[in-house]
């Protein structure tokens, strides 16, 4: 394993006010690159996922677990003086700080970025919303929330008037993203100048970047995307269809594909057809099309079309559970297990991080902590 001092980020300290999924999503990441990740929490509660459950393992909600690896739990209660008072200063030693309160909330408690960077002006202060600081501060920022007002329910689902959302909370998991990226960004700045800053990320903004062509044939074209299940809107094919026995998904972007796709079921003339000649033509009549493929497809199982298409170029699959996709990764040589070591010396099997750095891999040095549990050594730093 990589020595903690070898980590691209070993030496940023990084106050973790944040909670749920958008935030802690976040700090994990940065955690596993070597910062130190003090995750603050409320005494009696903790963070809301501690409590989000079904399912647990190792007697805590696996919601929870899944994003507070590599850090350590402090508990304090703002409202109390001296709590308050070693916040301040947690604030004041970091380098990094994260928060995802409604906006004003950490301000009420002396923690706002005005206060906090004018006694540490190299703090890299990042604030995660829902809506932003202005007219929508006092929105909730709740992902299913974001996912209709913000438009990706409009565009998924099964059927026109059918909208549905994404199987997991998507668009926290992006705003998670995109301000790792926004704190590495100021770190750099930060190196170079001395000089911290405030970085702001809502849900809502990061969902319409996200949306990309989609979004980008509203803001350029002016064109109003629908629900297209699982078609694209601008490729064919490019969805599932039934084979013999489960769903398979053929996922081809170009002439050249569709030529071997109908090479490889045996209809090499559906290539030549005027109708499906080019990607243009194919969009157009992509009922018929789907129509053609659909017949051909049900003959086989879904694994032997995998096996028999692929190796012609073709990009196809099965729609996988969970437990195929964990199979599949660890078939194809990948590592999406990442086991860190329990109390009892168990191994607790977490999801790895799926960055993978040459001389500075991610570390999995700390289970996910529990409530309160390193309040005592980090209050004796603070206090000293």
């Amino acid at each position: 394993m990589t020595s903690p001092s070898a980590l691209p980020l070993s030496g940023v300290l990084v106050a973790d006010f944040g909670r749920v999924l958008a935030a802690p999503y976040a700090t994990m990441l940065l955690a596993d690159l070597g910062a130190d990740v003090i995750k603050v929490e409320h005494p009696a509660t903790g963070d809301d996922t501690r409590a989000w459950g079904p399912p647990h393992a190792h007697g805590e909600a696996t919601y929870f677990l899944s994003v507070n690896r590599n850090k350590r739990s402090l508990a304090l209660d703002l409202r109390d003086e001296r709590d308050r008072r070693r916040a301040t200063e947690l604030a004041r030693r970091a380098d990094v700080l994260f928060e995802n309160f409604r906006p004003g909330t950490l301000h009420r408690h002396g923690l706002g970025y005005d206060r906090v960077s004018s006694g540490n002006p190299g703090i890299v202060y990042c604030s995660i919303t829902g809506f932003g600081a202005g007219p929508g501060a006092a929105l909730p920022g709740y992902d299913l929330l974001i996912q209709a007002v913000g438009g990706l329910m409009s565009v998924t689902g099964p059927a026109p008037g059918q909208p549905v959302k994404t199987g997991v909370a998507l668009v926290d998991v992006l705003t998670g993203l995109h301000a790792a990226i926004g704190v590495l960004a100021a770190l750099r700045h930060r190196d170079a100048t001395g000089q911290g800053q405030h970085i702001e990320v809502d849900l809502l903004s990061t969902l319409l970047s996200s949306l990309v062509n989609q979004a980008a044939g509203y803001t350029l074209a002016g064109r109003v995307p629908g629900i297209l299940g699982n078609r694209h809107p601008s490729i064919a094919p490019y969805e599932v269809y039934q084979a013999k026995d489960r769903p398979l998904v053929v996922a081809v972007g170009n002439d050249r594909q569709f030529a071997a796709l109908c090479q490889g079921l045996g209809a090499p003339e559906l290539a030549d057809d005027p109708r499906f000649a080019t990607n243009p033509d194919r969009v157009a009549h992509v009922d018929e099309l789907a129509r053609k493929l659909g017949e051909l497809l049900a003959t086989r199982t879904a694994a032997e079309w995998f096996e028999h298409l692929t190796p012609l170029g073709v990009p196809c699959g099965p729609v996988n559970d969970l437990a195929q996709a964990f199979d599949l990764a660890e078939r194809l040589g990948l590592a999406p297990r990442a086991a860190v070591t329990d109390d009892d010396g168990s191994a607790m099997d977490l999801v790895a991080n799926p960055i993978s750095l040459s001389r500075t891999p991610p570390r999995y040095a700390r289970r996910p902590p529990r409530l309160g549990e390193h309040t005592g050594e980090i209050a004796d730093w603070l206090d000293s």
